[in-house]
């Protein structure tokens, strides 16, 4: 048997098509849950800065002096431990809604997508809709085109400038950074970052787009690894949808021998990736529902079921159960809410004073001009909240022991201080060598600022 095989058959053609993606602007449940969405992240991002917490800015990292303020806790260097935990719950999280619901976070969350449909969403009320935008495109230069593309790239870099100081506002008190700006006394170093941030998104949201998701974030390629049967992803019943076709709202379609799908490509027009969600899952789709909204807004004039396009499952798309407690989801779920529960457990010990005893390793004893026995230490104290503070010490573990010290230290707010203290034994004849002791470091404002830290004591031999 003999088959007719054309040659232009044999070739596997992409589901996105090289060019630029117009994208069409959609109405509908899902692109109502986005932009509400959408704009909350946006402003609770913009007005994070402006909070105050006790005359001061209540979020401010300053990496200058390496010290993280939120709200009532600084985070010092070696508090940074929790950063790592941060980050991993985040990972953890992002894990489990993403073989729960897929690519959610890329289409409703994602800062990158948020910009770049905030973007398209400027472009489109200057230079008018997809349609418009392709004709003007493919226009010669005259005046008109001119100025609606000067209109949209300035709205663009006014954007991206509101955007870059908005960020910049974490680690540079705010009020200072936008006084400095209208007073045109910013630093070399802050006007570069507010460059570089804008920079980076005026090129991302304006021009790069999809190709970021695409090909800079390592998220798609990896997605899949977390996907499994029972994911909910947007996807297309083809068993429904074909054959498809064009046809008439009023016409029997299925007489015709046809499917649910018009062939309509409003599904491939709205989507930001540009890929046709008929040809089943791709690792460009980011999960936002615009062809859903598309979809089913085409299904309504036509009289037929919405869900051609829907968030579901391989398992139901195929006639099986969902099941929603499979061992993989069950098991990043736990493991986020087991690194949630260590970091609650670190924040709720976690005491606003640091302290390290630093011996003097010149001098392990020394017997004064009275013959009695002298250590020598030096105390590390660091005020680890955002308030002067007055600390006095003492000691326990050793009778007969007197303490020099200053009667009280202050210390400003996330400082540290090092403050020299002796200990002398009065009549001293322990029988051991080295006695252990304990410094005991108390804040004069809260006594419940405290930390005790343990040394020893030496005497002659």
């Amino acid at each position: 048997m003999k088959f007719d095989i054309k040659e232009e058959d044999m070739i596997i053609k992409p589901y996105k098509q090289d060019g630029p993606i117009y994208i069409r602007e959609q109405k509908g449940p899902f692109q109502q849950i986005r932009r509400y969405l959408g704009w909350f992240l946006m402003l609770v991002f913009i007005a994070i800065p402006w909070i105050p917490y006790k005359g001061q800015q209540a979020v401010l990292l300053d990496v200058a002096s390496q010290q993280f303020r939120i709200f009532g806790v600084t985070l010092l260097p070696h508090d940074f431990m929790i950063l790592a935990w941060v980050f991993m719950a985040g990972a953890f999280g992002l894990f489990f809604v993403t073989n729960w619901l897929g690519r959610v976070w890329c289409g409703y969350t994602c800062p990158q997508t948020i910009w770049m449909l905030m973007f398209t969403w400027v472009e489109h009320r200057i230079e008018g809709t997809r349609n418009q935008r392709i004709k003007l495109d493919k226009g010669n230069w005259d005046s008109k085109k001119v100025s609606k593309k000067l209109a949209k790239h300035a709205v663009w870099v006014l954007i991206s400038v509101f955007t870059a100081t908005s960020f910049m506002a974490y680690f540079v008190p705010a009020k200072t950074l936008y006084t400095e700006m209208f007073t045109l006394q910013w630093s070399g170093l802050v006007s570069f970052w507010v460059f570089l941030f804008a920079f980076c998104t005026y090129g991302n949201a304006g021009f790069l787009r999809e190709k970021m998701c695409n090909v800079a974030c390592p998220y798609s390629r990896f997605q899949s690894v977390m996907f499994d049967k029972d994911t909910l992803v947007v996807s297309y019943d083809a068993a429904r949808g074909e054959n498809r076709g064009p046809r008439k709202r009023k016409a029997d379609h299925k007489a015709m021998g046809l499917g649910d799908c018009v062939d309509c490509n409003l599904c491939v027009e709205v989507c930001p990736a540009g890929i046709d969600i008929r040809n089943g899952l791709q690792y460009e789709c980011i999960n936002c529902g615009l062809c859903i909204d598309a979809c089913d807004e085409t299904m309504n004039k036509f009289g037929y079921d919405t869900g051609l396009i829907k968030y579901t499952s391989e398992n139901t798309l195929s006639g099986k159960k969902t099941n929603p407690f499979r061992l993989k989801l069950v098991g990043y779920a736990a493991l986020f809410a087991m690194i949630v529960v260590t970091m609650v457990i670190w924040a709720m010990n976690r005491t606003p004073i640091e302290a390290s005893v630093i011996r003097d390793r010149n001098a392990l004893y020394r017997v004064n001009y009275e013959g009695l026995v002298e250590n020598p230490y030096t105390l590390s104290i660091i005020n680890k909240t955002q308030q002067v503070l007055h600390y006095r010490v003492g000691i326990s573990g050793i009778e007969h022991a007197t303490l020099s010290a200053p009667e009280s230290i202050k210390i400003e707010a996330g400082q540290m201080l090092l403050v020299p203290v002796t200990v002398t034994a009065d009549g001293y004849d322990l029988s051991r060598t080295a006695t252990p002791i304990t410094f005991i470091v108390t804040a004069e404002e809260d006594a419940d600022i405290t930390i005790e830290k343990e040394s020893y004591f030496y005497k002659n031999r």
